[in-house]
């Protein structure tokens, strides 16, 4: 094999070396001096840095400049040696996609995310805790120490922002916005915590992401590489599916290894990716909105014109599972209401406005009519849609005794202005959208 490859022109040469991963390219350059020529072309080495590291310049894991690819890739092997190469690529790729979405589509939160962790300080936290952290979580903090969103507002007081790498969501007083929390945080929140609780120093939870606002505080089962979140009885939920939950400290070979945490992010990036969720408003300051944006988890329906969209999110923290009454599951929902360019069209005729009077909603649990509600406006307001217009957002909470269930329903409209009608009021179309535990709690 060595004697063949050593009678190869240059470029088949490197097409071939192309297509070896470094381990046995390793190899082949032991081989002779003009095979090892080849091995060591830092073209060669750029692509692998592209691939396995997401690199466009030879960097090394602090992110200091190198003379070479190759010297680039031997700097990140060395200092993540121990760990399943497979599984370092793995979530270096998913942290890249996640600082790549929000240097795109929100930069203020792309700055908040802090310079990972070096092993000596995870070691320090893990000591200070009782507990080993799970192999993908250490891995994890090594890219990315989590978050710092304090900043100073202008009378000099400190505030936490919405800038919380996972999001939330806000219908009327409860707001949440949950960040990922830099060890310092984890220890010191962890150790509160189980004071508070009086839990063992050997309980193997640690808390890694909270919201600052509505209480929503999210553990890491260092045990068994669940994640969970507490519910409002203190019952813990998990919130990635069980099966997908491989744990196996002592396999370091195959990079298969994954928790919870690596599952729940990588499912963040994709729905951010996707454009199922995105960037809102809320008190004049932009964050990631959970509320999904686009169907099958967004329903739409247009009638004469008016667009509804409507979506709903399961709310853990305002939800009691030993409940046996009506309000054991705990939903928030969001519509948005707009018209299109065109206007509302009625019976052929054009109208340059319209505005909402009245609302009906069927709520459903297991196709089980639980409440048919009718009213006037929606939480107060009597929105005034225009052609092309913003959207009007509002945002509700509804109960169930079980799940899954629905709601649906529509809304009575008035062609023209409530003081100043041009026809006769119309029903507008809220297509159903489900209310359900869903298999990823955020």
């Amino acid at each position: 094999m060595a004697a063949t490859l050593e009678l190869l022109e240059g470029l088949v040469l490197e097409s071939i070396f192309s297509f070896l991963d470094p381990k046995n390219v390793a190899a082949i350059a032991c081989v002779s001096r003009r095979l090892r020529s080849f091995a060591g072309d830092d073209a060669l080495w750029r692509a692998v840095c592209s691939s396995d590291l997401d690199l466009s310049s030879p960097l090394n894991p602090d992110g200091e400049p190198c003379s070479s690819f190759k010297i680039a890739y031997a700097k990140w092997r060395e200092s993540f040696a121990g760990y399943p190469w497979p599984l370092v690529v793995r979530i270096k790729r998913a942290w890249s996609d996640l600082k790549a979405w929000m240097s795109d589509n929100f930069p203020e939160l792309r700055e908040t995310l802090q310079k990972g962790a070096s092993e000596a300080e995870i070691e320090d936290a893990e000591r200070k805790l009782g507990v080993k952290l799970p192999l993908p979580s250490r891995i994890l903090i090594r890219f990315v120490n989590g978050q710092n969103t304090v900043r100073a507002d202008i009378s000099g007081h400190d505030r936490v922002s919405l800038l919380g790498a996972i999001g939330g969501y806000c219908f009327y007083d409860h707001l949440v916005n949950v960040h990922l929390y830099p060890l310092d945080t984890i220890v010191s929140e962890t150790i509160r915590h189980r004071r508070q609780l009086g839990y063992s120093t050997r309980s193997k939870r640690v808390i890694v992401a909270d919201s600052t606002y509505s209480e929503k505080t999210f553990f890491l089962n260092c045990a068994d590489g669940q994640l969970l979140v507490e519910s409002k009885n203190g019952e813990m939920l998990p919130c990635v599916p069980r099966a997908l939950i491989r744990l196996s400290p002592g396999d370091c070979g195959d990079g298969t290894l994954q928790d919870a945490l690596l599952l729940w992010l990588e499912e963040h990036g994709r729905r951010l990716r996707s454009g199922m969720i995105g960037v809102r408003e809320f008190y004049r300051r932009k964050m990631i909105c959970l509320f999904p944006e686009t169907p099958p988890s967004c329903s739409i329906a247009i009638t004469h014109g008016v667009k509804v969209r409507a979506s709903s999110i399961f709310v853990p923290e305002m939800s009691d599972l030993g409940d046996e009454g009506d309000d054991k599951y705990w939903f928030a929902y969001s519509i948005r209401l707009s018209l299109s360019s065109e206007g509302c069209i009625l019976d052929g005729m054009r109208h340059s406005s319209c505005q909402l009077s009245s609302r009906h909603w069927i709520i459903r649990a297991l196709e089980n009519v639980v409440s048919d509600v009718r009213g006037e406006a929606v939480i107060g307001k009597f929105p005034l849609l225009l052609p092309g217009g913003e959207e009007f957002v509002y945002e509700s909470c509804a109960s169930l005794p079980k799940t899954p269930g629905s709601i649906e329903g529509s809304f009575t409209f008035v062609p023209g202005r409530l003081t100043g009608p041009q026809g006769q009021p119309f029903d507008v179309e809220v297509a159903r959208f489900s209310l359900e535990t869903p298999s990823y709690i955020f």
